[in-house]
């Protein structure tokens, strides 16, 4: 170990961090099993670990640099400049700015209903409005039905895709279509928190919206696929003077060094992302299946969790999973007697099946 490694280990250790080669995949062992969040149990990979232990040399220092690099490497990626990205602590700031920028002195917001609830949220604390379009039958997002409720005072249009808790897809020529036309009247949101886990070929993302100068947002973050949730770090893809909009509302120091670091990393570790999806999809396959085969309607889900009918109180069942050391996904009106669930690895997804299929 020469000297600069030796300074790293001792940082490290004050820390409480073991200074050791990190595996690629080093699943998780934990009580209760975690199936309620939506977090990758695979994660973060060698080289996000290495960056954070790295980092911590780094602070003492202000993350501006490391900040301007992530940025580069997101712009470059996406054939985008970096006046087009907007780096945040997770997707959950970049809704917080948009909801602020596009929200506030009696902002409408339309969504889907059930989504992702963080828009709305943050559109409740400054007392905006919110408009609900119902799912349609097959439990995908409506766009129809959205852009006929898209008048000239909604000010902003939400749509996550992949949806969270469904899981489901909207296709890539369906909502290109619909940001096309929809754009004209009002700014649209696309959270694309689950983007690097759809492999299938009718998806596409937003972001070429983007490229020829939409009104569209697109939010992405490094807490699912890449293991970071605890580090917080997302970002936005938008037009230049939308992105110069949504800087206005950003927290100064929502961003750390440690988790910067580790997302440059992270993002250029493509390796570990197609592993953590090939292994993910493997998990969400044989669940899917053993739910189906138990005589549950299931959606196809697209993401790093299955949503399944349930039958009966979702919060009661949370309760008696609670109980056998295993959480699963909260309530997500109307959906009430529905359950999301989260992929853990396979030895999780085996207990949580056989706790299942024993409580029936």
């Amino acid at each position: 170990m020469n000297r600069r490694q030796w300074l790293t280990a001792g940082a490290a250790a004050a820390a409480g961090l073991a200074f050791r080669p990190a595996l690629s995949f080093a699943p998780r062992s934990m009580n209760p099993i975690r199936l309620h969040s939506n977090e990758n149990p695979y994660g973060p990979s060698a080289a996000a670990r290495e960056a954070v232990v790295a980092a911590i040399s780094e602070a003492n220092l202000y993350p501006n640099a490391a900040y301007s690099t992530l940025t580069k490497l997101i712009a470059q990626r996406e054939g985008l400049t970096t006046d087009h990205v907007v780096v945040g602590a997770g997707s959950q700031e970049v809704l917080r700015m948009t909801a602020m920028a596009y929200g506030l002195a009696g902002g409408e917001v339309l969504i889907a209903n059930p989504t992702y609830e963080g828009i709305e949220r943050h559109a409740a604390t400054i007392s905006a409005y919110v408009h609900r379009v119902p799912l349609d039958e097959n439990l995908l997002t409506d766009l129809s039905a959205m852009d006929r409720r898209t008048t000239q005072s909604v000010d902003l249009v939400f749509i996550c895709n992949p949806n969270n808790p469904t899981g489901t897809i909207s296709r890539g020529e369906t909502l290109s279509s619909f940001c096309e036309e929809v754009s004209r009247r009002s700014v649209i949101l696309v959270d694309e928190a689950y983007y690097e886990l759809v492999d299938d070929p009718g998806y596409r993302s937003m972001a070429e919206m983007v490229a020829t100068g939409h009104n569209v947002i697109v939010s992405r973050t490094f807490s699912k696929v890449y293991g970071l949730a605890g580090l917080r770090v997302g970002y936005a893809l938008a037009r230049p003077d939308i992105a110069r909009r949504l800087r206005q509302y950003r927290s100064a120091s929502s961003l750390n060094i440690l988790g910067v670091r580790a997302a440059i990393a992270a993002y250029q570790d493509q390796d570990f992302v197609a592993e953590s999806r090939a292994r993910i999809k493997a998990s969400r396959s044989m669940s899917t299946s053993r739910i189906r085969d138990l005589g549950f309607r299931c959606t196809d889900s697209h993401a790093n969790f299955i949503f399944f009918h349930l039958g009966s109180d979702i919060s009661a069942f949370q309760r008696k999973m609670e109980k056998q050391g295993i959480l699963v996904g909260r309530p997500f009106p109307p959906y009430l007697d529905w359950c999301r669930l989260s992929i853990g690895t396979d030895e999780e997804m085996r207990v949580f099946l056989d706790a299942f299929a024993n409580s029936m």
